[in-house]
Parts: C-alpha cells; structure tokens; sequence
C-alpha cells in the first residue's frame, strides 16, 4: 500500500468521518468532501471505499500494536505490571487514535473477505500479546480463571471505554488501567 502522507491524512478524515456517519451511510462523495478533493481524485490514492475502510483499520491496529509492543518493553517481567502496561497501551491507542480504533470494532464486519484475510493477522497478534501476558498472570496466580473468558472480559472492558471514557475527566488513562487490573486481581493470603 502507498504510506504518503498524504494517503495517511485521507486515512484520518475517513476514520472520522466512518465513526459519525458510520461505513454503509459514508458515500465517496462525502469521504472527497471531508477531505477536500474531488470524488475522482480519491481514487488516486485507493481503489475503491473498501480499500479505504482497511487501510483505516490497518493503520489503527498496526498503531496498537506498536503501542503494546512498547509498553511491554519497557516494564519489568511482573505479571502484574504487564498486566497494567498493556491496559495503560490500550488506552492509549484509544486517546491517540480513537477514531481508527472505533472503526475497528464496529466496521470490521463490514470489511470484505480479501480484507479481512489481510488484517486478520495484526488483529490476531494483538491479541496474542494479550494472551501471553494472561497466561504469565494466570501462572503467577495474579490472576484467576480461563484465559478466554479474561481476555474477552479485559478486552470488553477496555473496549467499551470509547463510549463512556472522558479523558478530561476526573480517572486519568492511569487511573482507569490500575483500577481495570485491580478488578482483576486475586485475593492475596
């Protein structure tokens, strides 16, 4: 794919304009509007609405990843604490790039098959990163219960945050990721 800047910045507009009108009611004569072109000259820079859609998703994921995979190698081997640097990362993928995230979860069923083949590695690896730092907590006793339903249950969590989460709020992203992990915690003897 083409990483201009350029093609990066329409990649932005589109993010936000598929979160407010959302992918089925964004025509590409709205997305050429948003982004201050024509409606020919979008398909300079992608085939067609689809491609825009993945390339919005891919850049969201690949940013998450890259964020996760930082957090974690910057703190220590406690379960715990990598634990907590993954969920502060997961939130800052959603402060930093809100828009691609939430286009990620809710328009990823709108994606077609080729796409969804393409992307579904780098969703996957995110994920992974999140199952191995369940799995040390589980094995430290950090945390308790089945791997699935932890991740699904953080992921959920986490996730949801884009809906109610105020960043300017009185819960700093720091604050949220300690009390999300707290919760999680098993009763120390």
């Amino acid at each position: 794919m083409n990483d201009s800047p350029r093609r990066k910045e329409l990649t932005r507009q589109a993010a936000q304009l598929f979160v407010q009108e959302g992918f089925d009611r964004t025509t590409v004569r709205m997305l050429a509007q948003e982004m201050g072109i024509k409606s020919g000259s979008l398909f300079h820079h992608f085939r067609d609405k689809q491609e825009i859609l993945a390339a919005v998703i891919e850049e969201g994921t690949e940013n998450a990843l890259s964020i996760a995979r930082a957090a974690l190698e910057e703190c220590d081997s406690d379960p715990e604490a990598r634990l907590h640097a993954m969920a502060r990362a997961h939130l800052a993928t959603l402060l930093t790039d809100r828009n691609a995230h939430v286009v990620a979860l809710y328009e990823w069923r709108r994606l077609d098959g080729q796409a969804r083949a393409h992307l579904s590695h780098l969703r996957d690896a995110y994920e992974a990163l999140w199952e191995t730092v369940i799995d040390e907590a589980l094995a430290a006793g950090v945390i308790q219960g089945d791997r699935f339903l932890v991740s699904r249950f953080v992921m959920g969590a986490l996730n949801w945050t884009v809906r109610w989460y105020d960043p300017e709020g009185e819960r700093s992203p720091e604050d949220l990721a300690r009390e999300l992990i707290a919760m999680l915690m098993s009763p120390r003897a």
